[in-house]
């Protein structure tokens, strides 16, 4: 059995749907990404994954264990870092640390000083007086601390600077290598691409596919930006969601970049962006157009 594992997940709230018949595992020593615009489900997936939500159809494991019937013994191998965290203010950091600590067997100083000094955290600071960045660290700390088998990060970049981020992600790969299962939830695409082999995508509580990254990666959508020269850009293979407007154009594009390029070139327009699109774009355009896909 794998780490984790949905089985028909289903999520209500009332009559608002939260997540519909998911399904999907997360082996050992793998990196798996959730991802999808915001509202598509992803934190109540990974809710309702640790027992924090009770599902309205389906089961959740984790290690094993059904986290429906033991929530709390099935969260003692797992690290989990919210999307919103908040602690006791009156606690200092190396309260907090300590006291999450205590949930789990065995001693992390070793462990947790590293992690500190990795992060850069100030342990004599109180809780109420951080930044939203450093609580995200103080909480990526506190789930790192005692060397879990299964991660589950929601959004955990988020307050992060470049330089965090990255010793973040070096971090999770490193875990990965010696075999924890990593779940990392974000709807930042371009995060997901630099860490995970694959990924699921949820919209409107369903999933939509599970692809291999380097898959998603050659069928990634760029947006671009043209000002001046933008006639006839409209009827060019691979262009979509075409807005013209009276200094230009702005569209979307999926395919190799030689064929934009020299149609560019051939219009000789004042001003080209072409940057990453949102990850609804992405999705609505791979996965949500009624028209099929190659």
């Amino acid at each position: 059995m794998h780490p984790i594992q949905l089985k028909k997940l289903t999520k209500r709230y009332g009559n608002r749907r939260g997540v519909e018949g998911l399904s999907l595992e997360v082996p050992a020593g793998v990196m798996f990404g959730l991802i999808g615009p915001n509202g598509a489900g992803k934190s109540t997936t990974v809710r309702t994954l640790l027992g924090l939500l009770r599902a309205t159809a389906g089961e959740t494991w984790l290690l094993g264990r059904n986290t429906a019937v033991e929530g709390a013994r099935a969260r003692v191998d797992v690290g989990y870092v919210p999307g919103e965290n908040q602690f006791d203010p009156a606690l200092t950091v190396q309260q907090v640390l300590e006291w999450r600590s205590s949930f789990y067997p065995g001693d992390h100083r070793a462990r947790r000083d590293k992690l500190v000094e990795t992060f850069e955290l100030e342990l004599a600071a109180r809780a109420e007086d951080l930044s939203l960045g450093n609580k995200k660290k103080l909480a990526l700390v506190a789930a790192l601390q005692h060397r879990p088998k299964v991660l589950i990060l929601d959004e955990p970049t988020n307050g992060l600077d470049p330089v965090m981020q990255q010793r973040l992600f070096d971090l999770l790969e490193a875990e990965a290598r010696e075999g924890a299962a990593v779940l990392f939830s974000s709807h930042v695409l371009s995060e997901v691409q630099r860490t995970c082999k694959t990924v699921a995508v949820l919209s409107e509580g369903r999933l939509a596919a599970i692809e291999d990254v380097e898959a998603l990666r050659r069928r990634q959508l760029r947006r671009v930006h043209v000002q001046g020269g933008a006639l006839g850009l409209s009827s060019l293979v691979g262009v979509s969601a075409f807005v013209p407007s009276p200094s230009g154009a702005t569209f979307l594009y999926a395919g190799a970049l030689p064929p934009l390029l020299s149609s560019l070139a051939a219009l000789d327009p004042t001003d080209v962006r072409i940057e990453e699109p949102s990850l609804e774009e992405i999705v609505l355009q791979h996965y949500l157009s009624p028209e099929p896909r190659s």
